[in-house]
């Protein structure tokens, strides 16, 4: 495998993990709370940006698939163990389908949905920057949903 794209499928696994570790004890309500009107839900993080990245992964690949965007913002989670069953699928694609990115793969303009096509590189650390970035929401919801409970208590 190509040394940029193992670094990148290892990162991705970095985030997987963190997630998995973050809502493993944490009960539908907290999974499904979110903290304003306009704000996602933990389960609603995580199932986006496995969307995100599972379409950047086809992109780089020219692989076609279908997502439903607007889906991902409306799910409810009934257990921790859910999320980590989409997690391990993720883990999966990342087998499949980042082992097969190749340096021309890397190279290659690709379009993505409405938005200029950028270089393979480009859609693959973009999309790690945006995980991070909600691995970063997931977490802070937890912080005020559990300051919230605990204050209540």
């Amino acid at each position: 495998m190509d040394p940029v794209v193992a670094t990148v499928i290892e990162l991705y696994r970095a985030v997987h993990a963190q997630m998995r570790e973050d809502v493993r004890d944490l009960d539908p309500e907290a999974l499904n709370w979110a903290p304003a009107p306009e704000a996602n839900s933990i389960a609603a993080l995580i199932v986006h940006t496995l969307g995100s990245e599972a379409e950047v992964l086809r992109t780089v690949r020219a692989v076609a698939g279908e997502r439903d965007r607007d889906a991902e913002f409306r799910v409810r989670a009934d257990t921790a163990a859910d999320l980590a069953r989409r997690l391990d699928a993720a883990d999966a694609l990342l087998d499949e389908l980042g082992a097969g990115i190749s340096p021309d793969d890397l190279g290659a303009l690709r379009p993505r949905g409405d938005r200029p096509p950028q270089t393979g590189l480009y859609w693959l650390v973009s999309n790690y920057g945006h995980a991070r970035e909600h691995l970063a929401h997931l977490q802070l919801t937890k912080q005020i949903y559990e300051a919230r409970r605990a204050g209540a208590s």
